[in-house]
């Protein structure tokens, strides 16, 4: 087993990454905005194979995102770890409308990290990135981005006006006492994502400025006393990608720290990889790891004293506890067979859990059926289930059994960024009642089909449905055996599906791309679709990309 760790180390849409260590066990939580379960936690003996292991917002009393915007829902938890309890505090982002961003912070415990979670605990509204930090004397406190609808931020946006502190009591299980600011940011600016340390009589305060595209960084300050003043890094930043464009890990910011059992640090952070022909990373903002140092001042560094991220990354040196290494990051085929009580831990809904009314793993044992309600573009009710894009070259593919009786009615595999961007491969029927397959694609809400003419199919029996996915581009196909494939259109743009694509139009977005599977029925009738399969395959080690 080679001893380098190779980044990024949770590929596809895992941004914000919140690292803890308890004994040799390591979890890293990210964001996972709209996407229900909320928060993906990982986990780790050695700092190189990750598993993602369990989502700990798991019901509507948890987290409701129902109609909450694109872009919106889960910002940047923060996982600790104190006297036997794990702590997860997070914001669910309601609204996104110009100066006010409705951002409501919550905190759940566990004995276990898979839960059961605790019900949630409202801290506070003030702004995003909660942070809870667990002092030597027992006091806890929670640090956050303050936003304010009254300075002068840019335009659409709130102002990003510093980082403050707050007390929280455990007993009480609620904050306690003043919020006052303790830091406002360097000149680099829109301060963000806070963590607080302590180390050899000070406290660190880590955050993210920049913004998260390619500006991004990671700066630190430091002070005595935790509620400051801070003095900042000399030589910040930290880590930044913003002065080398053809670094291939960008985008980098938004950190987070921990010391392994035998004394090294290592920081944990968000990049994004772009694609070579267009510059648009359309897995989204990604997690990486590189190893760190404290100089001889106590300011941190990269253990090669440069400021930009690496690509290979030592090992730690490991002890004990390591006989079962995950070994997730040499998957080349992912699939779901639906035959068994619960889906895979890689699908996620939109913004709410699927209720029985909207899927079924029992009518039809071996099957998944998803009945028809809203459309992709809904914030609302969707019966829809898709995994995050992990590799630049990909196929997806599934088999379905559906028959629609209405134009209305459709099935079938969807390539989704949000609810403006997407393409959706489906079946349906036309006025004649005849079943057909066609491709749709949504641009920013402008709809246009592959074909002006569907394909029809044979009105009964199942529908393969592939999806080859080859850096910026994506070709969509069908078959009716699984062997012989019709291409459905022309090979499309899917680097459309990713944040860059919006921001060179104007529009703020953070997440990434996914594939899956869904129904529609705009009839009221809830037709279902009955899914045999889905199946991801990594197509560039397999070296057919």
């Amino acid at each position: 087993m080679s001893d380098m760790i190779q980044n990024p180390i949770l590929t596809g849409f895992n941004p914000d990454p919140s690292i803890l260590r308890v004994g040799y066990d390591y979890y890293i939580a990210t964001s996972t905005f709209e996407w229900f379960p909320g928060v993906q936690i990982h986990h780790s003996r050695d700092l190189k194979h990750w598993e993602l292991i369990c989502h700990p917002l798991d019901d509507r009393k948890k987290l409701d995102m129902l109609g909450v915007p694109d872009s919106g829902g889960i910002y940047a938890p923060c996982l600790t770890y104190d006297d036997g309890l794990f702590y997860l505090v997070y914001t669910n982002v309601k609204n996104l409308t110009g100066r006010f961003w409705d951002c409501s912070n919550y905190l759940v415990t566990a004995e276990n990290i898979e839960g059961p979670w605790s019900d949630p605990v409202y801290l506070n509204g003030s702004g995003i990135d909660p942070s809870l930090f667990h002092d030597e004397d027992g006091r806890k406190w929670l640090v956050n981005v303050v936003l304010s609808h009254k300075d002068g931020g840019k335009a659409g946006f709130p102002y990003w006006s510093g980082i403050a502190l707050t007390e929280y009591s455990a007993k009480e299980r609620k904050l306690v006492g003043e919020s006052h600011y303790i830091f406002h940011g360097s000149k680099i600016g829109t301060t963000e994502g806070p963590h607080i340390y302590k180390r050899n009589g000070y406290y660190y305060l880590l955050t993210a400025e920049g913004g998260t595209f390619y500006n991004h960084a990671v700066t630190m300050a430091r002070a005595k006393q935790i509620e400051g003043p801070y003095e900042i890094d000399p030589e910040n930043p930290v880590i930044t990608s913003k002065y080398d464009c053809t670094l291939p890990l960008q985008r980098t910011g938004h950190a987070d720290l921990v010391e392994t059992p035998n004394g090294e640090w290592y920081m944990v952070h968000l990049c994004g990889r772009p694609l070579p022909s267009r510059g648009r990373s359309v897995m989204g903002r990604e997690t990486a790891i590189q190893k760190v140092k404290w100089n001889e001042e106590g300011w941190l560094r990269l253990e090669d004293g440069s400021h930009t991220a690496k690509t290979e990354v030592a090992m730690p040196v490991l002890h004990g506890g390591t006989e079962k290494v995950p070994q997730e990051d040499a998957i080349e085929i992912w699939r779901d067979d639906f035959d068994q009580e619960k889906w895979n831990v890689h699908l996620q809904s939109l913004r709410v859990p699927l209720t029985e009314d909207m899927y079924s793993l029992k009518e039809r044992p071996g099957f998944l059926r998803l009945y028809g309600h809203e459309s992709l573009s809904s914030k609302h009710y969707q019966s829809f289930l898709a995994r995050r894009q992990q590799h630049f070259c990909y196929e997806a593919e599934t088999k379905v059994e559906f028959a629609p009786i209405s134009f209305q009615q459709m099935a079938g595999l969807a390539c989704f960024y949000d609810t403006m961007n997407y393409f959706y491969l489906y079946v349906s029927c036309d006025e004649k009642k005849h079943r057909v397959v066609n491709l749709l694609s949504n641009d920013l809400n402008n709809f246009t089909y592959a074909l002006k003419e569907d394909i029809e199919i044979p009105e009964n029996g199942a529908v393969y449905l592939k999806v080859k996915v080859s850096w910026a581009s994506a070709q969509f196909s069908v078959s009716m055996d699984g062997q012989n494939w019709i291409q459905v259109g022309d090979v499309q743009d899917y680097s459309r599906l990713s944040d860059e694509y919006f921001k060179e139009r104007g529009i703020e977005r953070f997440t990434g791309a996914f594939v899956g599977i869904c129904c529609q029925d705009f009839t009221g009738e809830h037709r279902g679709a009955d899914f045999d399969w889905f199946e991801y395959r990594e197509k560039m080690k397999l070296n057919i990309c």
